[in-house]
């Protein structure tokens, strides 16, 4: 089978029944000119290893093989579309590898090798914290490029001191620039969601903050906004002496976590890690 003898998404969903399910978080994106668009805001895959995680029907599956990437590994955990994934495949030898498993449980820079890009129309019930493990392993990415459900894709670009400001905002940030590319209706998917869609991409920062710091982030960002209306020396004494890591912080402890910086934070998390791990408080 050749690329040109591939039957429609439509017929191949037909085909194998592959209606979209509510417990998978699937809506299907079948519109080759949005996948294309989608594709193309990854910039150029020229040489790329392309992770794609719940592909699907693969509408976008077809647009990443038509850019010059040189591989594309889709992460299915839906059998019926792995079955339909499989003939694509067959029209693609050698550039499509399609994984039937779990991302949660999968390790992305196992699947794929370097240099990684990641690119997705993530189902949507667990699509953060499929984020925040990618997060962790930033440094070893070169991008990514993924649609959330807007509300989600708002949370993850948004300010300080602004409504949708949270530990999301602040952990992507402070592991990649975060820039909001795309928004789209309900009814440029199948079954239409009842929300509208946006497309992030993540450019991972040079630096690595290492394993240590990354989870010392975590609890400083949970404890934070776990009591979000509380001063920070209230919301912060889970963590131990919270005037004291304030203080090393040089932060006012009067503040509320919304109205703190990326780079508050940072400060933060290092004054945590100083007190919970000594040794590594170089890292």
């Amino acid at each position: 089978m050749t690329p040109s003898d591939l039957p429609s998404l439509r017929d191949a969903i037909a085909r194998h029944g592959l209606d979209a399910r509510k417990s998978l978080g699937q809506h299907f994106l079948l519109d080759p000119g949005v996948c294309a668009h989608i594709a193309g805001l990854a910039g150029d895959l020229t040489g790329r290893h392309v992770l794609e995680v719940g592909p699907g029907p693969g509408g976008l599956t077809r647009a990443l093989l038509a850019t010059p990437a040189a591989q594309v590994v889709a992460l299915e955990l839906d059998r019926r579309a792995v079955a339909l994934l499989a003939e694509l495949a067959a029209a693609h030898p050698g550039r499509l590898s399609v994984i039937e498993g779990d991302a949660l449980a999968a390790d992305a820079l196992t699947l794929v090798p370097a240099p990684r890009r990641i690119i997705a129309n993530l189902p949507y019930n667990i699509a953060s914290p499929l984020l925040i493990g990618w997060l962790r392993q930033a440094a070893s990415i070169e991008g990514m490029t993924l649609m959330f459900q807007q509300e989600v894709a708002e949370r993850i670009c948004a300010a300080p001191d602004t409504g949708p400001y949270g530990r999301l905002a602040v952990l992507a940030q402070w592991r990649c620039r975060c820039d909001l590319l795309l928004r789209l209706p309900p009814g440029a998917f199948t079954p239409p969601p009842k929300v509208w869609s946006a497309v992030v991409g993540f450019t991972p920062h040079a630096e690595e903050p290492g394993p240590a710091l990354f989870k010392a982030m975590e609890r400083t960002t949970a404890a934070a906004f776990g009591q979000r209306r509380k001063m920070l020396r209230g919301s912060l004494k889970s963590l131990g002496d919270a005037e004291g890591l304030l203080a090393t912080a040089g932060i006012e402890g009067t503040r509320r976590a919304e109205t703190l910086t990326v780079a508050e934070f940072d400060r933060l998390a290092r004054a945590v890690l100083q007190r919970t791990e000594p040794a590594a408080s170089g890292a």
